[in-house]
């Protein structure tokens, strides 16, 4: 088990069990989103050199916010956007990304203590980029094996996809 929070300490997590991956995403969404979160109040960067959102994608069921929950606002890149990318408005630290439909969250990297952060196990949607060091897999878009490790952890989970607690969050719409 481990706790997690926001850079002021406010929102606070409890995580347990494995991570289902550990990735760096190149989608235009998340540079988007990067860009919009990036330039709150006080936020903190969100994209690291290589232009990349680093993630740790965990079963929402090994996820449970424990303090903060209505600190949390949600942003969305349009109305009708399928995920929804979660803030800590008290100090505007990002939290996580939940896909519409989704049975993981993808939490913030960032979240981790340097010394306990999982370490990068793939690159996701990186296009045509060819820049990018070949440390570890750099997949153009998402691959039969990121989709198996989503399926497993489904199948682990019995088939469910539990919500995550929403508490009436407000959200954002970001062009």
């Amino acid at each position: 088990m481990l706790s997690l929070g926001c850079r002021c300490g406010d929102v606070r997590l409890r995580v347990e069990g494995p991570h289902i991956a550990s990735v760096e995403c190149l989608c235009s969404s998340c540079q988007k989103a990067a860009q919009v979160l990036e330039a709150l109040p006080g936020a903190g960067p969100i994209l690291d050199g290589k232009g990349a959102t680093p993630f740790v994608l965990l079963r929402k069921d090994r996820v449970a916010i424990v303090a903060g929950q209505d600190r949390l606002k949600a942003h969305r890149l349009t109305d009708d956007a399928g995920t929804r990318r979660v803030i800590a408005a008290c100090c505007n630290t990002p939290v996580f990304l939940e896909m519409k439909g989704g049975h993981w969250l993808s939490l913030y990297a960032a979240l981790w203590p340097e010394t306990d952060r999982p370490a990068v196990e793939l690159r996701t949607m990186t296009g045509a980029r060819d820049d990018l060091p070949d440390d570890v897999p750099n997949l153009r878009t998402h691959s039969l094996g990121f989709y198996g490790r989503l399926f497993i952890a489904w199948v682990r989970m019995g088939f469910r996809n539990p919500r995550f607690p929403d508490n009436g969050a407000l959200h954002v719409k970001n062009r």
